[in-house]
């Protein structure tokens, strides 16, 4: 099953009104739904914003749900002048940049136990995404996707993040998904368009996460039937 996570109502609300046969389930403050979507079996929910929330529903779905493959969606702050509202950044791997053990002679973001600091998407996913984007003529960028539990504003900072890490977007759930997906073996892949510009505030994000969210989804509406028939070929 295809699990596929936004933190904000608006990031899934287009999906789950399309999905048909649909159960509810309830694991602590998450609701998870599940059924089929455009012929997919899938499990869609709202984690909420932040680490902890993304980490504790991606275990949920994969604990209690069946999700054996994992998609984080939804929007992000662009840290590259060359993206635009509505672009979208596939990811190539997650990292949280607020994980800070440098004191001790650590690499910024390494995670503890696992030891890495750039934790990949799966390939196979990640291409899908592509095609997707492609056909829906979204343009995309391949890069990291930073995660941390604040919402990043200024150049300095985004500069920063978009050095250390080659990142070209950030948000603030993408990372401990996926760190949840590696540390349980499950593939991952994310995209996020884009609600803010590089030079963006919280003004323009309120302005455009919409239209990103309705980007998004227009999206995964391609990528669905693309994924459908590589199962089908490949089981």
């Amino acid at each position: 099953m295809l699990g596929i996570i936004g933190a904000m109502d608006k990031e899934i609300d287009g999906l789950r009104a399309q999905m048909e046969q649909t159960e509810e389930r309830t694991i602590g403050y998450t609701r998870y739904y599940l059924g089929t979507l455009r012929g997919v079996p899938v499990c869609l929910a709202r984690c909420g914003i932040g680490k902890v929330h993304a980490a504790l529903c991606a275990l949920g779905m994969i604990l209690q749900c069946g999700v054996t493959e994992l998609l984080n969606i939804g929007v992000a702050g662009a840290l590259r002048s060359s993206l635009q509202i509505g672009d979208m950044v596939i990811a190539r791997s997650a990292v949280q940049h607020d994980i800070d053990t440098t004191p001790i002679g650590d690499p910024l973001g390494l995670i503890s136990g696992p030891n890495i600091v750039h934790i990949p998407c799966d390939g196979r996913l990640t291409a899908l995404l592509e095609r997707a984007a492609q056909a829906a003529g979204i343009r995309t960028e391949s890069a990291s996707i930073a995660t941390g539990d604040q919402f990043i504003v200024g150049t300095e900072k985004k500069d920063f993040l978009s050095t250390a890490f080659d990142a070209a977007a950030c948000d603030m759930e993408g990372g401990a998904i996926a760190q949840c997906c590696y540390e349980m073996q499950v593939p991952y892949a994310a995209c996020r368009a884009i609600s803010d510009t590089r030079t963006g505030d919280g003004r323009e994000y309120s302005e455009k996460a919409l239209y990103a969210c309705e980007q998004e989804q227009k999206m995964m509406l391609f990528f669905l039937p693309l994924y459908q028939k590589e199962v089908c070929c490949h089981g």
